[in-house]
């Protein structure tokens, strides 16, 4: 009888020993980080605050007289050659003569005609990438426009960089392109 007793104690005592056991916590009281709990993490590289990019003017036309603070340098040209092809190329086409399958579609137009290399300062183009146009998007603050249409997708270096490009290396690079395709036909 002994020996029931025993048994049927341990038997009723081993759940309750169970749960004490450290796999018996919730989720709620594990080891983890709670929301603004200790110190706060550093934003991640590129991510982009709620209210935007700050740029130094509120519309496109404020940015006619800027001045590019990017010097041109082959590193700028590399830059904003390749942020050139990821942001512009699908619209103005890889040799910025508006030949993508979309430009006659959308309006784009040519940045190697004279309009465009002669006219237009690098303020201009710079508002215009910031703010957008008619139906380009804005790739700077959205709230540049009424509607507010566009992204946070690049820096004001990132566009002063374009800038620098479409100004003083896409011309060469269409013309390159231009000699090569007839070199090869």
């Amino acid at each position: 009888m002994k020996k029931l007793c025993i048994s049927l104690l341990l038997a009723l005592g081993v759940p309750s020993l169970a749960l004490a056991w450290p796999w018996s916590t919730d989720m709620m009281n594990q080891p983890s980080i709670k929301p603004q709990e200790g110190e706060m993490a550093p934003f991640p590289a590129r991510s982009i605050p709620v209210m935007g990019v700050p740029t130094p003017v509120s519309n496109r036309e404020e940015s006619r007289d800027l001045k590019n603070p990017i010097p041109v340098s082959a590193e700028s040209l590399d830059k904003g050659r390749v942020l050139y092809k990821i942001y512009c190329a699908a619209c103005h086409g890889l040799t910025g003569k508006a030949d993508s399958p979309v430009a006659s579609k959308i309006g784009a137009i040519s940045l190697v005609d004279s309009y465009v290399q002669e006219t237009l300062t690098e303020g201009w183009i710079f508002g215009t990438i910031t703010f957008g146009s008619f139906v380009m998007p804005a790739y700077g603050k959205p709230t540049g426009r009424e509607d507010l249409r566009g992204g946070n997708d690049l820096t004001v270096e990132e566009r002063w960089h374009v800038v620098n490009y479409v100004k003083h290396g896409l011309v060469k690079d269409a013309q390159a392109a231009t000699r090569t395709a007839s070199a090869t036909e």
